[in-house]
């Protein structure tokens, strides 16, 4: 059955019976048509964009395209950041440096390495609190 606001295609077979799990496992074409690869995030991207408003069980492709720029994103700023700093090394600070100018994922990155600190000094108190020192 197609979603409502979606148009099927005539060649499209019904998702209906939809295994992620092979999925998963079996892998789909990489970026460029050059062999197959493991689809290393399709579960999260699956999550995020239902939680973004898509659709429960978002199309294969969509989600397919979606982890190549995932993938691409990544790769040019790992490179990117191997190339600063200390060659050959990726640190928090390149990539911290890398994002500078933009200015929501700088944002979102501050909270995150600082929600990271956060959680390192409750564990640590925890720690303490039950195993003594």
């Amino acid at each position: 059955m197609t979603p409502p606001g979606r148009v099927r295609m005539a060649d499209e077979e019904d998702e209906a019976g939809y295994d992620e799990e092979a999925e998963d496992g079996g892998g789909g074409l990489e970026a460029g048509g050059h062999g197959k690869r493991k689809r290393l995030f399709s579960k999260e991207l699956r999550c995020m964009m239902y939680g973004f408003g898509d659709d429960q069980n978002p199309y294969t492709e969509s989600v397919d395209i979606l982890e190549d720029l995932v993938i691409e994103f990544v790769t040019e700023m790992t490179h990117k950041a191997m190339s600063i700093g200390r060659q050959g090394r990726v640190q928090v600070e390149d990539i911290v440096f890398l994002i500078r100018k933009d200015p929501r994922k700088f944002a979102r990155v501050k909270d995150l390495l600082t929600m990271n600190e956060e959680l390192k000094r409750a564990r640590k108190a925890f720690d303490e609190a039950n195993y003594g020192s």
